[in-house]
């Protein structure tokens, strides 16, 4: 493992890295949201009249009053100069996936050459940055650059620090100058308005009289790898690509199943301190941490919080993650594939929804076959994902998601729903049409007497499933782990919305109004029975990485396996799921159309970079090394006949044989990247998925083969055992 120089520095840099000193550690009460500008700075700081208006905006939804806009930005600009805040900026979500910052100094120039901190109602309202310089699918041209970002209430402001100071930060949505959106923010907190509406339409026909606003909710699992800086930045594909192109299986990977849950090695688990102190000051509820499945990948998993502010929480973290590793000397990789044949990363979104008055509305309580109101909410997240199960597949499809998905590692490209034994029986017993029982909780004697009694849940949880049901919500476990989560809780409340507005007007037509519980009870048995005898087909709780469950699931059950993003995106434009965001509001057939053209760009965009590193390494890095371990060889050869020493030349013969096909590959693959007279936005994305794709596999089977035979101190990169195992 010595390498050549550069790999060599690496290991010794790394080896020999002093740790970073230990800060003393704070309360958490000390620092939990103390740069947030929270409902209860807002209590101490603004007009009581004023807090109260600002506060029912942000609890219940009602429309912002602009009157209050210059008494709060008032103190919100003291409140963060008392921070150390110099300056403030609007922050939003475009279309790339990433954050967006639009930073302006609190500065006001007078006339008398003199300057005061500014920063009025008008300034925090609205702003403006350019709406045709970020992807937009055609909604601008270049020459139409007005686009606005718009104040987020329900979202709370907060400092950002760093090194040179702090900064305001505001969530705003990001629309056009015509008004459609080009961010993820402003869906969403679209569809969280729909599904509010539909979800009280059914819970007071349904008998509740107080019903209060209804939100999703989401916690979002993030997994990541952590690179040694010096093995990272020694890795043109590690640098631009964000996974490894190139790099041979290691002697030991996974196997052992001995990384997961295993000891945070002390300089990860001094990174994770420090995650976790800024996230915390954000006033973001990281929770969970640990090791997660391959070598150097791990995760973190904040508290359920509701959507939009998950949402937005969720970029925060990444960005964290990414920062904080620069200054521990690593690079964080949220990549879903890094490395080939190694756990790939995903973010498994829990989704629910629920309100202060009849809680989770996803909770089945103890006994599930009585809860009335948690049935009706699961039927519909059934018949939701049987209807739109490939809505679900396009907002997750990604270049690097392909690597993941259907790969017995991560749930398959084909949408189900896993509802738990418990749960299954009870709504199969509802599609018999005789719904009598359903097993409950138990508890587990363990035999040792020191140990308490363990309490059983009623069913077994699926890890191969991509929407699962795991207790008291939904579990999307096919997002990747580099998307923001706006996307597919964006798809998951407008579904959610569809749904129940469907089971209301069923309840209307069966009951109405001023019905006994009873009939109610029959109405709602019977809408669930023709929701499994239609969309039943959805649930299953088998394996979902078996051969026999994708030949079912597509032949007999009429489900789709969608398996690459170039298959996924196009459903962004089938009729059904236009007019399902249609007629709910949350995305015009432009906005919808437009995010077709946005993430195909970005799709094609993401496997020419990679091909092109691909051409660049294997010629410029791969190449070279192999033709001088070859030359040594050649020579080595040569001198031993010349003494009558018998030498077997096969070994030489091969890689002079894998070395003219890397070259050959990576000329053809060279050619294969300027072709670009297609003539649809689909026949690219398969170019891209089928013909690229596949010569890059091919050019990088030749290069491992070579990394397995050629001298190790010729190797030009870092080798995945260098990278996965010294830290």
């Amino acid at each position: 493992m010595t390498g050549n120089e550069s790999r060599t520095q690496a290991i010794y840099e790394i080896t020999n890295r002093e740790p970073i000193e230990a800060k003393a550690p704070k309360k958490l009460e000390d620092i939990w949201a103390s740069n947030v500008f929270s409902l209860s700075k807002m209590q101490a700081t603004l007009p009581k009249d004023v807090f109260k208006s600002l506060k029912e905006t942000i609890k219940t939804g009602k429309k912002l009053d602009p009157s209050v806009a210059d008494t709060v930005a008032g103190a919100m600009r003291d409140w963060a100069i008392s921070k150390g805040a110099m300056y403030y900026a609007h922050v939003f979500y475009p279309l790339t996936g990433g954050t967006a910052e639009k930073h302006d100094g609190f500065i006001s120039p007078q006339s008398d050459g003199g300057v005061i901190s500014e920063f009025s109602g008008k300034l925090l309202i609205q702003g403006e940055p350019d709406g045709s310089s970020f992807p937009n699918g055609g909604i601008r041209d270049t020459f139409e650059a007005r686009g606005y970002t718009g104040w987020d209430v329900t979202s709370p402001a907060y400092i950002l620090e760093n090194e040179m100071g702090a900064t305001l930060c505001i969530p705003t949505v990001f629309v056009s100058w015509t008004g459609e959106a080009l961010d993820k923010k402003t869906p969403l907190l679209r569809s969280i308005a729909v599904v509010d509406k539909a979800a009280n339409r059914v819970l007071k026909l349904l008998g509740n009289t107080d019903v209060a606003p209804v939100n999703s909710s989401c916690g979002a699992e993030q997994e990541y790898f952590l690179v040694d800086a010096n093995f990272a930045n020694a890795r043109p594909d590690l640098l631009l690509a964000g996974r490894t192109l190139f790099g041979k299986a290691p002697a030991k990977g996974q196997q052992f199943d001995d990384h997961y849950f295993g000891a945070i090695p002390p300089r990860v688990q001094a990174y994770m301190h420090d995650i976790e102190t800024r996230l915390y000051k954000l006033g973001i509820p990281a929770k969970t941490s640990h090791n997660e499945v391959a070598p150097g990948q791990f995760e973190i998993a904040p508290v359920f919080e509701s959507a939009n502010v998950a949402s937005d929480h969720q970029q925060q973290i990444m960005t964290t993650l990414r920062d904080a590793a620069v200054d521990h000397g690593f690079m964080c990789l949220l990549h879903e594939k890094p490395f080939a044949g190694i756990n790939g990363s995903g973010k498994h979104v829990n989704w629910s929804i629920g309100n202060s008055t009849q809680g989770n509305l996803l909770d089945p309580g103890d006994t599930p076959e009585e809860n009335l109101q948690f049935l009706a909410f699961c039927g519909a997240v059934i018949r939701g994902v049987h209807l739109f199960g490939p809505l679900m597949r396009a907002v997750i499809a990604t270049a690097s998601n392909d690597h993941r998905l259907g790969a017995n590692e991560a749930p398959p490209a084909i949408m189900s729903v896993y509802l738990g034994s418990q749960l299954e029986d009870i709504f199969n017993q509802i599609k018999e049409g005789k719904l009598v029982g359903s097993s409950h909780k138990g508890v587990m004697h363990l035999g040792v007497d020191v140990l308490p009694p363990l309490s059983k849940d009623a069913g077994d949880r699926n890890r191969t499933s991509p929407f699962a049901f795991t207790g008291n919500r939904f579990e999307f476990r096919a997002v990747g782990s580099s998307q923001s989560v706006s996307g597919p809780l964006i798809a998951l409340n407008t579904m959610m919305a569809d749904s129940l507005s469907w089971i209301a007007d069923q309840l209307e037509a069966k009951v109405g109004s001023g019905s006994s519980p009873e009939e109610t009870g029959n109405a709602v048995q019977a809408i669930l029975k023709d929701i499994m005898d239609k969309h039943g087909v959805a649930v299953f709780g088998g394996n979902g990485y078996s051969d026999e469950w994708h030949k079912e699931a597509v032949e007999q059950r009429g489900l789709l396996n969608i398996p690459t993003t170039a298959d996924a995106l196009p459903y962004l434009k089938e009729s059904s799921v236009v007019e399902l965001f249609k007629t709910t509001g949350v995305l015009s057939p432009t906005e919808l159309e437009s995010r077709f053209e946005v993430y195909a760009e970005q799709y094609i965009l993401s496997i020419e970079v990679e091909a092109k590193l691909v051409v660049d390494i294997a010629k410029t890095l791969i190449y070279p090394a192999v033709m001088r371990h070859l030359g040594e060889a050649a020579g080595t050869v040569a001198n031993l006949s010349d003494i009558g020493v018998s030498v077997d030349k096969t070994p030489v013969e091969k890689v002079a044989g894998l070395a003219k096909s890397l070259l050959d590959g990576a000329n053809e693959l060279d050619s294969a990247i300027a072709k670009h007279d297609f003539g649809s936005t689909e026949e690219h994305m398969d170019y891209c998925a089928g013909t690229i794709r596949d010569m890059m596999n091919s050019i990088r089977e030749a290069a491992d083969t070579l990394e397995g035979e050629i001298a190790d101190d010729l190797w030009p990169l870092p080798t995945y055992e260098e990278m996965l195992f010294i830290k």
